[in-house]
């Protein structure tokens, strides 16, 4: 039998075995017009999105789907007003509840990282499953680069948010899921690609279960000296292929549902 894809938002429900049943979310009202933009600093021109966008070829991102679609992302749509005016700063920023949104410099490495396994350079990726989906920023760069989206969130008050933020923008191809992100979602499996947005002491097994063969896993991981590091994983026909790259700081993975 064939499982129904989710439409967007979807909720996952806490899982009691190995395979959650996944419940559509509701969202109100049938017509959504886009939010205004920030006013200050140029932010709805596109010029500030521009500059950070030459910043990160200069700091070497070179995948030009990248960074296209970085600049096609609106970040200031994603951080509280109070914060707008940092929106484009290659920093991260609190987006509550102890969490935060990463640096662009560190979303447009990560997918470039999940965009260089793919064997064919000009093709989109396929099917994604993001590992905290947080206030929605990364989901909204990756629905640019990718064929479809999962993006799985365990913090009820961060899906909500994120569920808000992405509403306006009508991306078909992004579904949203409340539910544990260490299990990962079977229902969508397999994945060409699996990102994290929290570093644990090592990748779960069954995110490696989900991935394709050909696929591959971006995801920070606790060294043994402590420090986390971004780590790729390759699933090959042989078997895994394991790299440990640059040292990176997220926050920690964690299981169940808040």
């Amino acid at each position: 039998m064939t499982t129904r894809r989710p439409s967007f938002p979807a909720k996952l429900d806490r899982p009691s075995g190995p395979s959650p049943q996944v419940r559509p979310a509701r969202v109100a009202g049938s017509m959504v017009t886009a939010a205004a933009a920030p006013q200050g600093l140029g932010l709805d021109s596109g010029a500030v999105r521009a500059r950070m966008v030459q910043k990160l070829a200069a700091q070497g991102i070179r995948d030009p789907r990248v960074l296209t679609a970085l600049g096609h992302v609106e970040r200031h749509r994603f951080v509280d007003t109070a914060l707008v005016n940092q929106a484009y700063e290659d920093t991260s920023l609190p987006i509550g509840l102890g969490q935060t949104i990463s640096k662009p410099n560190v979303v447009a490495r990560m997918i470039e990282l999940l965009l260089a396994g793919q064997p064919d350079a000009a093709a989109p990726l396929g099917r994604v499953l993001e590992i905290g989906t947080g206030c929605g920023y990364q989901a909204a760069v990756l629905s640019c680069v990718a064929r479809e989206v999962y993006s799985i969130e365990r913090l009820r008050g961060l899906h909500d948010k994120a569920r808000e933020n992405l509403r306006p923008l009508r991306l078909p191809n992004v579904h949203l899921l409340f539910g544990d992100g260490m299990v990962g979602y079977a229902q969508g499996a397999p994945y060409a690609g699996i990102i994290a947005a929290a570093g644990g002491d090592a990748v779960p097994q069954a995110w490696v279960d989900q991935l394709a063969v050909g696929g591959r896993i971006v995801a920070p991981t606790v060294m043994p000296g402590g420090q986390q590091a971004l780590v790729v994983i390759d699933k090959t026909a042989t078997g895994l292929q394991r790299s440990a790259l640059e040292p990176v700081h997220f926050v920690p993975l964690k299981s169940g549902i808040a």
